[in-house]
């Protein structure tokens, strides 16, 4: 299932032409493309954001609410997880992870 996972707008820019932010979800935050809801949002505002695009603005209340459903029906696993190897300052890669095979006319 895909869900929009509410997150808070911390930075905003031009990319291009493009508008693109970094929205924090909870401690986690990402790059997102603000496209859809440019002309209606700043830093500070909250949006709904879906495979790296904020699709809605929402209120606090709002975004509160439906990060705590999300949390209560386990769909934000892996985001707690990201969270919590950010703050311990580790990679997200498994030391255990196979290594990337080279590419093509790589080195």
């Amino acid at each position: 299932m895909c869900l929009g996972i509410p997150g808070r707008i911390v930075e905003r820019r031009e990319d291009r032409g493009l508008p693109m932010g970094v929205v924090d979800f909870g401690g986690v935050r990402r790059e997102c493309c603000l496209a859809y809801v440019a002309d209606e949002v700043t830093v500070g505002d909250y949006v709904i954001v879906h495979v790296g695009f904020a699709i809605s603005r929402v209120d606090e209340d709002e975004a509160r609410r439906t990060y705590e459903v999300l949390h209560e029906m386990s769909q934000l696993d892996e985001l707690e997880w990201m969270r919590e190897v950010a703050e311990q300052g580790l990679s997200a890669i498994p030391a255990n992870a196979p290594a990337a095979a080279p590419q093509e006319g790589g080195p």
